[in-house]
């Protein structure tokens, strides 16, 4: 088969498997888990096959045309180049990951059926956008993955919380594809093509007329899908849905969408200055934001969450100084070790046998319960952190390493400004990534909270999948980062000692401090019989408290003992704690900003329709029925009240002839 004909195969297998999962799923469910897994690897696969194929060469291109449209034609079209074959390959990976997974912790669920032909649909989705070469089909992936994290956001939909949050996630992200649209259609007038290359081409040549507004217009909705702010606050509430949806969401589907689609697109956004420096705002509020709530959050998945959130700020700080390179790199790397950390976090949760108790401050022994969880995520988390040799480290690192560029002038990509900011920033988040980090690890490992009941093992297909995301957490960056420059623009991605130094020094800061303000304790004293004191000198606060009630001993002494260690991140952030775990109250803001005006102007206008139009309409029709009771009490029936009003009527006429005859 040639490249295009596999290419084609990759997204139709999924959709062919979700169409399937619908029809079969009731009627022969037996076959639902076969039709879920297979097809998704038989994917990954021939994903695997077209990225040999193309072998970070030239890019393989197809297209026909679609329909007629009288003047911007629409075409099915492929864009194959070594961004988009990797990215497919990363689809695939995760993909296939989750599906099998969710055998496993979805076994007993009865929706099943529709939840894995939706992942089916989602991947069919996300690999259309990685290989689409026009903007209205990458479209239309772009808009099916939206109404998919709708649905499968929502899967628990007997909970108040899944629906509110799959109705957020889909407005808000509808918010942002409003503009979105509007610069497509934008940048295509000025194009004269929905064809990628063709606005490629365009923009090399100097041929777009409103380079600012078209990439304001599309950022829009890059912020929409990718979770940046101020769009990035349905993220955090989507963790209501199923925790493989999460890993899917996170790590390769969905919010790497907006960045990948930059990365496609950086040169028209290179062409305005003014739209680099605001991706860079964006990006560096973006990341040290979130790094500050995910280091004020309670829930495993939400800390989670709010780490994508960051993630995605690096990789959109990377595309702001104009090294598309280091954005996938880091894409592909954060993919691996974020569906490992989201899918562990799963397995922790199906260990406390509830959604609920994914409160860290409520976990206790886990370690030793979900060893291959706790192995697997101390490597995502060393990965996250950025610590060599894992393969955050090398992603984050050609981040930071662009931005440097930038900043000392050695690339012309982007203004200084944007080099500056992505640089602080970046740095920044450096600490306090591996301060959640090391927070989230402490407290879901080394806690002292309520032991829930032990639930037994996993599911094998649960602990396998996180063996096999390791893998590249741990290898990716090593391995690779010498041999993608030839897969992008040929631009070096390896560490530089600046930056090396700078960013491991900053996240061994980080991780080391968290860990002392773990260990932190207040020294209490108590006042407790001297038997007490004698039998339980170390003891804790509850056992000491319990002897002094029952011994009554006359003699009483002073006993000085710990308390269990403090949550590090109230510790560190201390006033600001509060407003971090609300997310600086930006739903807040959007409520009485956005929400309560557009109710008061629903309220205003079902008001109106009430009390004026109703009333109008009563009314008309009240007017008519009041005279037609009037003269229906007329009529009457009586023959004599008929003759009487005929001669008064008589009288009447012949008084008025008289007197208008003397009046003449």
């Amino acid at each position: 088969m040639t490249t295009t004909t596999l290419a084609v195969l990759v997204p139709l297998l999924p959709f062919l498997s979700a169409v399937a999962g619908l029809l079969l799923g009731r009627t022969a469910p037996g076959f639902v888990r076969p039709l879920a897994v297979l097809p998704t690897l038989t994917s990954l696969v021939l994903a695997a096959l077209v990225a040999v194929r193309q072998g970070g060469g030239a890019a393989v291109d197809s297209a026909t045309e679609l329909t007629p449209t009288g003047s911007v034609p629409i075409e099915l079209a492929l864009h194959i180049d070594g961004f988009a074959a990797l990215v497919a390959v990363l689809v695939g990976l995760v993909a296939s990951c989750v599906q099998i997974y969710s055998t496993g912790y979805l076994r007993d669920d009865p929706r099943y059926p529709s939840y894995a032909a939706l992942v089916s649909l989602f991947t069919s989705a996300m690999f259309l956008v990685v290989y689409s070469g026009d903007l209205i089909v990458l479209l239309v992936g772009w808009e099916v993955m939206g109404i998919c994290s709708y649905f499968l956001v929502g899967h628990y939909w007997e909970t108040p919380e899944a629906r509110a949050a799959s109705l957020k996630a889909f407005l808000v992200t509808k918010l942002g594809d409003v503009p979105f649209l509007i610069g497509l259609f934008a940048l295509a007038t000025d194009a004269g093509s929905f064809r990628i290359t063709r606005i490629l081409g365009t923009v090399a040549s100097g041929g777009l007329d409103h380079p600012t507004l078209i990439a304001l217009l599309l950022l829009a909705g890059v912020a929409g899908k990718s979770a940046q702010f101020p769009l990035h606050t349905w993220l955090p509430d989507a963790m209501a849905g199923p925790t493989p949806v999460s890993a899917l969401i996170h790590a390769a589907t969905m919010v790497a969408a907006g960045v990948y689609f930059i990365a496609r697109l950086l040169p028209v956004f290179e062409a305005s200055q003014a739209a680099m420096v605001v991706l860079a705002v964006m990006a560096a509020v973006t990341m040290t934001g979130s790094v500050l709530a995910a280091l004020a959050q309670d829930d495993i998945k939400r800390v989670l969450a709010y780490s994508t959130i960051g993630q995605l700020g690096y990789m959109t700080g990377a595309l702001a100084v104009g090294d598309r390179g280091a954005a996938v790199f880091h894409l592909l790397s954060h993919g691996a070790f974020k569906a490992l950390l989201f899918l562990a976090a799963g397995v922790i949760i199906h260990a406390a046998g509830t959604n609920s108790l994914a409160a860290m401050s409520r976990m206790r022994n886990l370690r030793d319960r979900v060893p291959d969880a706790y192995w697997t995520m101390t490597v995502a988390l060393l990965a996250l952190a950025a610590i060599p040799p894992f393969s955050g480290f090398f992603s984050k690192e050609a981040v930071l390493v662009a931005a440097e560029h930038v900043v000392t002038g050695h690339t012309e990509h982007a203004p200084a400004a944007a080099g500056w900011i992505v640089l602080v920033a970046g740095l920044v988040a450096a600490v306090l990534t591996a301060a959640y980090a090391m927070r989230l690890w402490l407290l879901a490992f080394r806690g002292r909270g309520i032991e829930a009941p032990d639930h037994g093992r996993q599911p094998l297909t649960m602990t396998v999948v996180l063996w096999v995301l390791a893998i590249p957490s741990l290898a990716l960056g090593g391995f690779t980062f010498r041999l993608l420059p030839d897969w992008f623009d040929g631009r070096d991605l390896g560490p530089t000692l600046t930056t090396s130094v700078l960013g491991t020094g900053l996240a061994l800061v980080g991780g080391i401090v968290t860990y002392a303000a773990w260990r932190h304790t207040t020294t209490l004293t108590a006042r407790v019989p001297l038997g007490a004191v004698a039998a339980h000198p170390k003891g804790d606060a509850a056992h000491v408290e319990a002897e002094a009630i029952a011994t009554h001993e006359p003699a009483y002494g002073d006993i000085a003992y710990a308390s269990d260690p403090a949550d590090p991140g109230r510790l560190l952030l201390g006033p600001l704690h509060r407003h971090a775990a609300a997310g600086f109250h930006l739903d807040a803001v959007y409520s009485a900003l956005f929400v309560r005006p557009v109710q008061a102007g629903a309220s205003l206008v079902r008001f109106l329709d009430r009390e004026v139009v109703e009333t109008y309409v009563r009314g008309a029709g009240a007017l008519p029925r009041w005279l037609g009771a009037a003269v229906r009490r007329a009529q009457t029936g009586n023959v004599q009240t008929y003759v009487s009003a005929l001669l008064a009527g008589t009288v009447v006429l012949a008084v008025a002839v008289v007197l208008a005859t003397t009046g003449a």
